[in-house]
C-alpha cells in the first residue's frame, strides 16, 4: 500500500471517529434533556395529586442562612424542618444565627426549640453568641434564659456557691487585662464587666442665634451745690444675646467593672482575645483558688474563680432590649 494511500485511510479513521465523538456528545445532551424532562413531569404529577414532592439535596449551612432577607423569616424556615430532620433543623438554625444579624433570643428560647437546646452539645454557646449579637447585657439575659430553665449562670452566683455551680456554665461580660502561660497552656486574667448607659444632649436641626447691643447717650446741667452750676453727660449701653437650639436626649452604652475576676484557661494561645476590649464568655466554672500568699487550708484567704473557656464573642454596640 502506498503511502498516500496510508495517509487517506488515516484521515478517514480520524474523520469517522470526529463524527462518532460528535453523535456521542449530542446523545448525551439529549439524554440529559430527556432526563430533566422526566423529572419535571414527575414533580407536576405529584403535585396534581396532592402529594409532596421530593426534598432537594440539602444546602451548605452558609448557603441557608443567606437565602432569607431577615432572621426571623430564617427562624421559621428552620423551624419547619423539625418534623422531618431535628438534625437538619438545627444545622439550618444555626447558619441563622452564625450568618445574619440574629437577636430573637425569644425565639431560640420557645418550646420549639427547647429540646434541641436541652441535648444539643453546642446549643450554650449559640445562645451566647445571641446575646453579644444583642449587645451583650449579660445580667438582663441571664433573667430570661433562668425564666426557661436555660442552666447558664452568672459569675457571681457561681463564686457565692462553688461547690453547687462547679462544671456548669457560667456567662459573663469580661476584658482580657493580662496574658499569662501556665504550662502548657495560656490562662488569662478577666475583669468583668457590666454595661450601662450615660444620657447626653445632642443638638439636632437648625439652631438660631441673636445679638443686639443698644447705647444710650446724654447731658444734664444745674446746680449742684457748692460747685454751682455744671453739666454732666454720660452714656450707657446694653446687651441682649438670644440663642435657640434643639436637642434630643441620647442615651451612650458604657461598660464598667463589678469588682469580680477570674483566671481563664483557654486551649490554645489566640491572638484575637486581647486585652482592651469587651468580650462575651462562656466558660465552665471549675472552682475557686487560693491565690499567692493564702494558705489551702486558711478559709479567709483570697480566693481566685478558675474558668475554663468554651468561647468568647464580641458584642454589638447596640443594645436590643
Amino acid at each position: 500500500m502506498s503511502k498516500g494511500v496510508a495517509r487517506s485511510g488515516a484521515a478517514l479513521l480520524c474523520a469517522v471517529a470526529v463524527v462518532g465523538c460528535g453523535s456521542s456528545r449530542h446523545s448525551h445532551s439529549v439524554d440529559a434533556q430527556e432526563s430533566q424532562r422526566r423529572s419535571m413531569e414527575e414533580r407536576s404529577a405529584l403535585v396534581d395529586r396532592g402529594e409532596p414532592a421530593p426534598r432537594p439535596s440539602r444546602p451548605s449551612e452558609k448557603a441557608f442562612g443567606a437565602r432569607y432577607a431577615t432572621p426571623a423569616q430564617c427562624e421559621v424556615a428552620a423551624r419547619k424542618l423539625l418534623p422531618t430532620s431535628q438534625d437538619e433543623a438545627w444545622v439550618a438554625l444555626r447558619s441563622c444565627v452564625q450568618y445574619s444579624h440574629f437577636t430573637l433570643l425569644g425565639a431560640l428560647l420557645s418550646d420549639a426549640w427547647a429540646e434541641e437546646l436541652r441535648v444539643r452539645p453546642d446549643a450554650a454557646q449559640m445562645i451566647a453568641q445571641v446575646v453579644a449579637k444583642r449587645g451583650g447585657s449579660v445580667d438582663g439575659e441571664l433573667k430570661l434564659l433562668h425564666e426557661r430553665k436555660v442552666p447558664i449562670f452568672g459569675l457571681a452566683a457561681a463564686i457565692a456557691q462553688p461547690d453547687i455551680y462547679k462544671g456548669r456554665y457560667v456567662l459573663l461580660r469580661a476584658q482580657v487585662a493580662d496574658v499569662r502561660s501556665e504550662g502548657d497552656k495560656p490562662t488569662v486574667w478577666l475583669v468583668e464587666q457590666e454595661l450601662g448607659s450615660v444620657e447626653s444632649e445632642q443638638p439636632v436641626g437648625y439652631a438660631t442665634r441673636k445679638d443686639s447691643v443698644s447705647v444710650h447717650s446724654g447731658a444734664v446741667g444745674g446746680d449742684v451745690g457748692l460747685l454751682g452750676r455744671s453739666n454732666l453727660g454720660g452714656q450707657i449701653s446694653t446687651s441682649e444675646r438670644e440663642q435657640n437650639a434643639s436637642t434630643v436626649r441620647r442615651f451612650d452604652n458604657v461598660s464598667g467593672e463589678t469588682g469580680l475576676e477570674a483566671l481563664g484557661r483557654l486551649p490554645n494561645a489566640d491572638p484575637f482575645f486581647a486585652p482592651g476590649k469587651d468580650f462575651v464568655v462562656l466558660a465552665r466554672f471549675d472552682g475557686l483558688r487560693t491565690t499567692s500568699g493564702g494558705s489551702e487550708d486558711d478559709d479567709d484567704a483570697p480566693k481566685l474563680p478558675v474558668l475554663t473557656v468554651v468561647g468568647y464573642y464580641e458584642p454589638h454596640p447596640l443594645v436590643v432590649y
